[in-house]
């Protein structure tokens, strides 16, 4: 699914006609065989990656393009995790309760779909009745996964079994290539004269209005929750400018990959944090077993659904008691009256930062879904916090530290 292109697709004025080398294209459409075999070379150049294998590129209709998605949808977010999830996040305070959560990603998925590159297939689909100009951005920003899956392996990168806070790092690292190298290419073709977008002092407040703007094209996702707009966005906009900072501490402008893949969001909203020999990874953490507790779902949150979370409850100034934040775990769990409720434990850099959270976030409590508690405790021997929502107060839950991958 192509977020980026549907959001930043502008008219642009297409390359000349050059003799294309169809060695790494395979499509039964010789006119989009023909314009794949000319922009993916320049493409794999850009990107910095090698071309290994022949890349399949095909037109669909809307009605298998929406098919497709619906299945891979089934395989992502089964029906059990998005009901767990949903509770999870109105525990949180974040949606209410009664979320048709699949509902509205499949809305969101129907009124965006263009095209995409699968993974799975190693194939890239394009919608079959696509405007020209739209059809070029979309082919430029999903050439750009087909080019990065040739040696990046995306779908080990996004794999479920990394965690939601890995998973999102990665898919912006992998969104805010393809978005930076499509941006750079039309901007290109447009003015006529190479711009390098890493040298913009700003990326974030360069495209941020007009993403934020464009959001009214599409009245699912204008109209979903901010925590689910932030996880669709957030690879896009937060992705491009993470990568635009480290092209401009990389020379030569590397792939975003292997040993340079980010591993947090953290690292991704200060990219800093992401530099260096040692870089600043999160604390990763671990709920075991609660007694008399089933264990229904988990995962960390992560510093960017957290400031979603603070932003929602406190305004968006709230968002600076995430600063020293380093690790979070959280646990939905169901008691034997059947009762379910939210365990959420979180690591700290500093207790002055953490004192400042809790107090801060205290006065917040009583928005969340159910009656909750926030104590400040130590949590694997570092400063922490622990929240429960709709469990007893004196609930005693035992975390512990992940090993360092």
């Amino acid at each position: 699914m192509t977020i980026a292109s549907a959001f930043l697709a502008v008219a642009v004025t297409a390359c000349g006609s050059h003799a294309q080398d169809t060695t790494f294209v395979l499509s039964s459409d010789p006119v989009l065989e023909a314009r794949v075999s000319e922009l993916l070379p320049e493409l794999a150049a850009r990107a910095r990656m090698d071309l290994v294998r022949p890349i399949r590129a095909e037109r669909r209709s809307r009605e298998q393009l929406e098919s497709y998605l619906l299945f891979k949808l089934d395989q992502d977010l089964p029906e059990e995790e998005a009901i767990h999830l949903t509770k999870t996040y109105s525990l949180f305070g974040l949606v209410d309760g009664d979320l048709d959560l699949r509902e509205l990603m499949v809305s969101v998925f129907k009124e965006q779909v263009a095209g995409f590159y699968d993974p799975d297939s190693t194939a890239l689909f394009i919608m079959d009745d696509l405007p020209a100009e739209t059809l070029e951005s979309v082919l430029l920003h999903e050439l750009v996964h087909a080019v990065q899956d040739q040696t990046a392996n995306l779908d080990s990168l996004t794999a479920e079994d990394r965690g939601n806070d890995r998973q999102a790092a990665a898919q912006s690292a992998i969104e805010g290539h393809a978005t930076l190298i499509m941006l750079e290419y039309m901007a290109e073709q447009f003015g006529g004269e190479p711009l390098d977008f890493s040298q913009l002092p700003d990326f974030s407040q360069a495209i941020g209005p007009a993403l934020e703007a464009m959001k009214s094209q599409y009245p699912a996702l204008a109209s979903a929750p901010a925590i689910i707009q932030e996880a669709l966005l957030f690879p896009y906009l937060k992705g491009a400018s993470y990568v635009a900072a480290f092209w401009s501490e990389n020379e030569g402008r590397p792939a975003p990959f292997g040993a340079y893949l980010p591993q947090s969001t953290e690292q991704i909203l200060d990219p800093a944090r992401a530099f260096g020999e040692e870089p600043d990874e999160p604390t990763e953490l671990a709920i075991h077993a609660v007694a008399g507790y089933e264990h229904l779902y988990g995962n960390a949150m992560g510093q960017a659904e957290f400031e979603v979370l603070l932003g929602e409850h406190l305004g968006p100034e709230g968002k600076a008691l995430a600063r020293g934040w380093d690790g979070d775990r959280y646990a939905l769990l169901r008691g034997t009256d059947g009762q379910e409720g939210l365990a959420w434990v979180s690591v700290w850099d500093s207790e002055t930062e953490r004192d400042r959270f809790v107090a801060g976030f205290t006065p917040a409590l009583e928005n969340l879904g159910a009656a909750a508690t926030l104590r400040a405790m130590e949590v694997v021997g570092r400063p922490g916090a622990m929240l429960l929502v709709g469990l007893p107060e004196d609930l005693q839950v035992t975390v512990e530290e992940k090993p360092a991958r």
